[in-house]
């Protein structure tokens, strides 16, 4: 599914416009000025799978930023903008159709690390709390006290419960959590996009690889072309990673190349040295 169907950029004129409409303010930064032009790319056209590759600096996240700032997407970290942002994101034109779109969301690879450091810290409480039904079980298990009617319902109940259960199974069942404490950094991630992605939606990823071994690359890919191909969902992202590049019909923009083109993914730069390291160790496999 194609829902954003075409994006305009400035070119060095409109970028030209931007600046002379914000000269009597104070700036620290010209962004996101004077990096597209240089690359002599102004048009975007876009299939179910579209992909910016290039080094960093290339202005992956800024193309990312700028078109999700247009396209009024949901984001779960706010964005920091200079001055002259807004302005130059009146400007842009789109093409939308939004018939069935249920949704433009954005999620970066910040909104990954905080939702890993969420789950760790509820780990953390997890541990502290582990600990102290573990004392409450030895305590009330080895309580040489015997059971009388000067005992509360509740402390009736805990002995009860800590005589006639293991130590793990009185811990697990208190605590109820222990699924969170099971998952690795990589399948936690894993976890994330599918509860983030869902359907008929446009998604806007800054590489959604961080945090994930190859392995999970591998799942994320499958879960990405499948999203794309039966749940109407439509992805447009940034990344480096050789297993999402090779995300198949997607298109790719080399930024690093000027003008910036289209490639097939075996035509990058960093696939070829990948592809090159390999050939020459191969008597190693």
């Amino acid at each position: 599914m194609v829902f954003l169907k075409s994006f305009q950029l400035l070119n060095a004129i409109g970028e030209h416009k931007v600046y002379e409409s914000e000269t009597k303010n104070i700036y620290a930064t010209r962004y996101p000025l004077g990096i597209f032009p240089l690359k002599q790319l102004e048009t975007l056209s876009f299939a179910p799978i579209t992909i910016f590759y290039g080094n960093n600096g290339s202005g992956k996240s800024t193309v990312l930023n700028i078109i999700a700032q247009k396209c009024h997407a949901k984001r779960i970290t706010p964005l920091n903008k200079g001055i002259f942002f807004d302005n130059y994101i009146e400007r842009c034109q789109f093409e939308l159709h939004d018939e069935g779109l249920q949704e433009i969301k954005v999620i970066t690879s910040d909104d990954i690390f905080d939702y890993l450091l969420n789950i760790r810290a509820i780990n953390t409480g997890v541990d502290r709390q582990k600990e102290l039904l573990i004392q409450q079980y030895l305590d009330a298990k080895y309580d040489t006290r015997n059971i009388n009617q000067l005992d509360t319902y509740d402390s009736l109940k805990e002995k009860v419960d800590a005589r006639s259960k293991t130590m793990s199974r009185y811990v697990r069942e208190k605590l109820m959590t222990n699924t969170i404490q099971e998952q690795s950094n990589g399948e936690s991630a894993l976890m994330f996009w599918e509860k983030e992605i869902t359907e008929n939606a446009v998604y806007i990823l800054d590489e959604p690889e961080n945090s994930l071994s190859a392995s999970n690359q591998k799942k994320l890919c499958k879960f990405i072309e499948e999203s794309a191909r039966f749940y109407n969902c439509q992805f447009i992202l940034s990344t480096h990673s050789p297993f999402l590049l090779s995300l198949k019909g997607a298109m790719i923009y080399d930024l690093d190349d000027v003008p910036v083109r289209v490639k097939r993914w075996t035509e990058l730069e960093n696939i070829q040295e990948y592809y090159q390291l390999f050939k020459d160790h191969d008597s190693d496999f």
